[in-house]
């Protein structure tokens, strides 16, 4: 098969690179694979396939410019499957193919939605407006398909649920790499609280660090590492009662390497206020790791009967659950680890999931049973 995924950019994020190594594994199966990106981010997830940037601006010409060589593009790359991801991707995709024909047929796109929110209304409205233009839509979780399906903004009939996938010799455990990681970024003997993501609204990051103002009263020596793009700084401007907390974290920036920080860390918490279903909770599984989450989007689809989860926006929730994890029994919490990677290792992994999109790749094209 001839593969163009359609991204809005190769941005660092779960997204993007769940995106990135599915078409690594469909490459590796044999088949032609492509990326065509929107626009240019400083950092981005490293590439190995073709990319075309469109380096597209938020004016009408621009767009209308973008539409034209994305059309020319396609009608010498020849896609088979028109794969498009996140809403500006996905907008994309349904418009640039209108009409357009590859040896007499049209390619078959595909869209998935990869959260629960992925914009006001007036996007909800695009989608359903544009509904005859795409062949199948896909949802990470059960949770995002029904809330798009409750706004009508995808039919029930065209949707379905594909999850995240989890590299598992990745995202595997390893003592030594964790003992010099810690070394490194002089964790001691402390309980390390790991959190990854970018520092926007959805991460809700006041509501994790007014979560670690509490339990540092019990455990003083506690340490939570942020990982993720953005200004700490900006996030604490309204909430003046968290600028001492949020100095007592340690503010990691944008980092490649968060399968060491995985390694050196003791738990994972994730405090957001919405998901679709968060790459980073399954690699944490995968490592071993304690988790406790927010019960948002299809995070409990993803853990299952591992972990902890909290309501949304309740720091004194969050701040109960940490604690119960780190009082644990260092056993309990070894059965705890081994559980949930073997979790992500049944259901979750990306070698599984590739097998999965191939399989639905097959089964949309022209002339299958599903068409």
């Amino acid at each position: 098969m001839r593969i163009l995924y359609v991204l809005t950019s190769l941005g660092i994020g779960g997204a993007e690179k769940q995106v990135v190594t599915l078409a690594e594994r469909m490459s590796a199966k044999g088949h032609s694979v492509a990326f065509l990106v929107l626009k240019h981010t400083a950092e981005e997830w490293p590439v190995k396939l073709p990319v075309l940037r469109l380096n597209l601006a938020k004016t009408p010409l621009s767009i209308f410019r973008g539409i034209r060589f994305a059309r020319n593009f396609m009608t010498l790359y020849r896609p088979e499957i028109l794969h498009g991801h996140t809403f500006p991707a996905n907008l994309f995709t349904r418009v640039a193919s209108i009409g357009l024909r590859i040896n007499g047929v049209a390619p078959t796109t595909i869209n998935t939605i990869h959260n629960v929110n992925e914009g006001g209304l007036h996007r909800m409205l695009a989608y359903a407006l544009t509904s005859p233009l795409v062949d199948h839509v896909t949802a990470v979780s059960t949770a995002a398909a029904g809330r798009f399906v409750r706004l009508r903004a995808v039919s029930k009939q065209k949707i379905t649920v594909i999850t995240n996938g989890i590299d598992t010799d990745e995202f595997a455990p390893d003592q030594k790499k964790r003992k010099l990681t810690r070394n490194q970024r002089k964790a001691g003997n402390s309980f390390v609280w790991l959190a990854a993501g970018r520092l926007f609204p959805a991460k809700d990051y006041p509501n994790l660090v007014q979560a670690f103002q509490a339990l540092l009263k019990a455990h003083p020596d506690a340490q939570l590492w942020i990982a993720g793009e953005g200004d700490p700084a900006a996030l604490f401007r309204n909430r003046p009662d968290l600028l001492q907390a949020a100095s007592l974290v340690q503010w990691l920036g944008l980092r490649r390497d968060i399968p060491a920080l995985l390694d050196a860390a003791d738990g994972f918490v994730l405090s957001s206020a919405w998901e679709g279903m968060p790459l980073v909770v399954g690699e944490a599984m995968s490592m071993g790791k304690a988790v406790v989450a927010t019960h948002v989007g299809g995070v409990s689809e993803l853990m299952g009967d591992t972990g902890v989860l909290v309501p949304p926006s309740d720091s004194a929730a969050l701040t109960q659950a940490m604690l119960a994890v780190m009082n644990e029994h260092e056993m309990l919490r070894k059965r705890e680890s081994i559980a949930a990677r073997d979790r992500i290792i049944s259901q979750f992994s990306m070698n599984a999931r590739a097998e999965q999109w191939e399989a639905y790749y097959q089964d949309s094209l022209p002339g299958s049973h599903r068409e």
